[in-house]
């Protein structure tokens, strides 16, 4: 506790209680504390400039009552102006760091740390094909290009359907997963990953969740073979998005219009 009155035991508690926020400062559980820490550091700031004027002042004072170690007035003297103007400069310092102090502050001050809405972006499968479907839509890219591609498996994409079974299988990465020596292509929010050596491709779909909800996934050793939507399902699926149906995902559109098919 403060004395108020003892400047050097006052100086000996301040000191303590720096190295203790030195060491609690090492981490913030709350990153929101910062900004009532570097308010009290400001506090303390001024308070500091203050005590290097009155140490500067003591000093000049008393100037001609002391003496050096070879017990000469001047030689004190001077010691004593010496030691008063450097406090002084201290002080001008403090001044400086006492603008950028403030200036954190408010800055700090305008930070939501826990915003609710906050959103990261993971990609969650569309379809993977290997063998000859692999090898007919390796054939089309190489023809009509990437994006000729991609359009060809978004007719996998069902949307919300297709993103609730990517999440109940685990099928959700940080970003679309390659194996290597794979090409990769974005358009829209699709990326489109593929091998014509190894004879594969996949589609991934960007989607964005809230941050809270995150899970961090562990390393992927491998990435796992799928298999398209089974043949009874694809053909009147197929033609509901070429058409614009109503589960056609918006990337779709992009994709179409990026390459003038859209109607």
């Amino acid at each position: 506790m403060p004395t108020f009155t003892d400047p050097a035991r006052d100086a000996s508690e301040s000191h303590e209680a720096l190295r203790g926020l030195a060491h609690a400062s090492r981490t913030f559980e709350d990153p929101s504390d910062t900004y009532a820490v570097i308010g009290e550091l400001l506090g303390g700031m001024r308070a500091m400039r203050q005590v290097l004027d009155q140490l500067a002042n003591a000093h000049l004072f008393r100037q001609h009552h002391v003496t050096d170690e070879s017990r000469e007035y001047s030689g004190g003297a001077a010691e004593a102006l010496a030691a008063a103007d450097e406090l002084h400069q201290a002080a001008t310092l403090i001044d400086q760091a006492d603008d950028r102090l403030n200036a954190a502050m408010t800055h700090s001050g305008r930070i939501v740390w826990n915003p609710q809405d906050r959103t990261v972006e993971r990609w969650v499968g569309i379809v993977f094909l290997q063998g000859e479907e692999a090898h007919q839509t390796l054939d089309l890219i190489d023809r009509g290009g990437a994006e000729a591609g991609i359009e060809h498996l978004s007719m996998w994409d069902y949307g919300t359907e297709t993103t609730d079974a990517a999440m109940t299988n685990g099928d959700v990465h940080d970003s679309a997963p390659a194996y290597a020596g794979d090409r990769r292509a974005e358009t829209g929010d699709y990326a489109m990953t593929y091998n014509p050596q190894a004879g594969h491709v996949g589609l991934y779909r960007r989607h964005l969740i809230r941050a809270e909800d995150a899970i961090d996934p562990p390393t992927e050793a491998h990435i796992p073979a799928r298999h398209s939507t089974p043949t009874r399902e694809t053909t009147g699926r197929r033609s509901a998005v070429s058409e614009g149906g109503w589960f056609e995902h918006p990337g779709v559109a992009a994709v179409k219009q990026a390459r003038d098919l859209s109607m």
